[in-house]
């Protein structure tokens, strides 16, 4: 029997599914479930892949993962060729990246300062400039 707080993060992330105008499927309320249930977080499709331990197909939740972004549910955050992250947090921040344990860290907003940007070409406007700040030891 499920507890009333388990129906209700079910409910809840049903409901937030429904808002961005995706189709709840099995494959995606699963998803979903381990992304949005406990806060936010950082995730790449094989560590989200690794912790659904279903009968989900990697493709499966790339694909659900790109759908959630598109959608707005998610920030994909690209370190380098091949690798993105998948952030929970949608709000306007940037990132501690650990090059030594691959872990992605929330940075607040108004912790990095710029003092000014390029023009950007005619007929584009900058939609959000992104921060990852990359640590070594």
């Amino acid at each position: 029997m499920r507890s009333s707080g388990s129906l209700s993060r079910d409910t809840n992330v049903l409901n937030r599914l429904r808002a961005a105008g995706l189709r709840p499927t099995r494959q995606r309320l699963a998803l979903a479930k381990l992304l949005f249930a406990h806060g936010p977080r950082h995730v790449t499709a094989e560590s989200l892949f690794n912790e659904a331990r279903g009968n989900l197909s990697l493709a499966t939740v790339y694909n659900a993962l790109h759908d959630f972004t598109e959608k707005g549910l998610l920030r994909e955050i690209s370190i380098k060729s091949g690798q993105s992250y998948f952030d929970t947090n949608t709000t306007a921040h940037h990132h501690f990246y650990f090059e030594k344990t691959g872990k992605l860290q929330d940075v607040p907003l108004e912790s990095v300062q710029i003092s000014s940007l390029p023009e950007a070409p005619m007929g584009e406007t900058i939609s959000r400039v992104e921060v990852v700040i990359r640590l070594a030891r």
